[in-house]
């Protein structure tokens, strides 16, 4: 069970000649930040990965049009191919603990999920329904924010409940969605997870929605883990959680069961985020240098295109290598001119 930390948090005062003054998501990955090693492959490994691989190359594979009671189905399109890519597959197969089958069945169900909720575009440029203006009214109050990147080269994304301006729906969901795929846009070569920073702090300045608005309902709460530990496997590296008050605590306790062992080990409670992130990665009320005042009408738009970027730079060299299922995240993010890991 979880376990609160009862002793007193102190964030140093922060040298104000050290300062960086910020308002827009950083571009890219500091070269002072070096991305993990990549781990090999082993034979049995490269094996079980292939068959994968096979199976989703089937020219005759259909794909349901919703993850439960599909009423159709139909083949892959280029932007699910691109999703396909080699890392994809294994980080599927490393959530299942390389079984085969059920690695598959977890892709396709995934595939199907991402089509009901309205993402399987990979963008909305391509045509996702979950645009920047529908869940744009939920990031008004800067409760969501993608910013710079930790100690491992996973990029940041600040999740921080005490600036909840609306009351619980469908859309939040949506909006938690959108943000997710926005953070995995920003992440640099060779890494495939991201870190949660999440800040339970109540804010003055938000406008005020029912209390029970800054914490999810229990269904709603299930359904969130439902779609990180599903659909987004191997994607937490790390989740950092600060200030969390009582009603916080008794939420995680009521979801405690539904949280895998695995989710479970990356959750790190009270301990200061220096520890994690560099400094002049880190927002300065955390310890950092990042003056960041989060201002919507120049942060969203700024996010808007710099993903936007960076999608258009992966779709374009997908293309480039030949728009096939199984090509590598490292060939598609970088500026490489012939692929490290050609698709045979």
């Amino acid at each position: 069970m979880f376990k609160k930390l009862t002793g007193k948090k102190e964030v140093k005062k922060v040298d104000e000649s050290k300062l960086i003054s910020i308002d827009k998501p950083i571009k890219s990955l500091p070269e002072e930040i070096k991305r993990p090693e990549e781990e090999k492959l082993t034979a049995e490994q490269q094996a079980k990965y292939d068959e994968v691989y096979k199976y989703l190359t089937n020219a005759e594979l259909k794909v349901g049009n919703k993850e439960k009671n599909p009423t159709e189905s139909s083949g892959l399109i280029d932007e699910e191919r691109a999703w396909l890519t080699r890392e994809c597959i294994i980080r599927y197969l490393k959530a299942t603990k390389w079984h085969v089958k059920d690695a598959i069945d977890r892709i396709l169900g995934s595939l199907a999920w991402r089509r009901e909720f309205g993402i399987n575009h990979l963008g909305e440029e391509n045509g996702d329904e979950v645009t920047s203006d529908l869940v744009a009214v939920e990031n008004e109050s800067g409760k969501q924010v993608v910013l710079g990147y930790e100690n491992n080269a996973r990029p940041i994304l600040y999740l921080k409940p005490g600036r909840q301006n609306t009351k619980t729906s469908h859309r939040q969901v949506q909006h938690l969605v959108f943000m997710l795929e926005r953070v995995i846009d920003f992440m640099p070569i060779g890494q495939g997870s991201l870190a949660l920073l999440i800040d339970f702090k109540e804010y003055s300045d938000v406008p005020k929605v029912p209390a029970n608005s800054k914490i999810p309902p229990i269904g709603v709460g299930k359904e969130v883990l439902h779609i990180l530990q599903t659909h987004y496997p191997e994607r937490l590296g790390k989740a950092l959680l600060t200030n969390i008050p009582w009603l916080a605590w008794t939420f995680l306790k009521l979801i405690h069961p539904f949280i895998d062992p695995m989710t479970r080990e990356k959750l790190v409670f009270d301990e200061p985020f220096t520890k994690y992130v560099p400094m002049d990665q880190l927002d300065a009320i955390y310890g950092g240098h990042l003056n960041f005042k989060y201002k919507h009408e120049v942060y969203w738009p700024a996010l808007i295109e710099y993903s936007k970027e960076k999608r258009e730079h992966y779709m374009k060299r997908f293309q480039k290598f030949g728009s096939k299922i199984g090509l590598s995240e490292y060939d598609l993010r970088g500026t490489h001119e012939t692929p490290l890991y050609p698709v045979n």
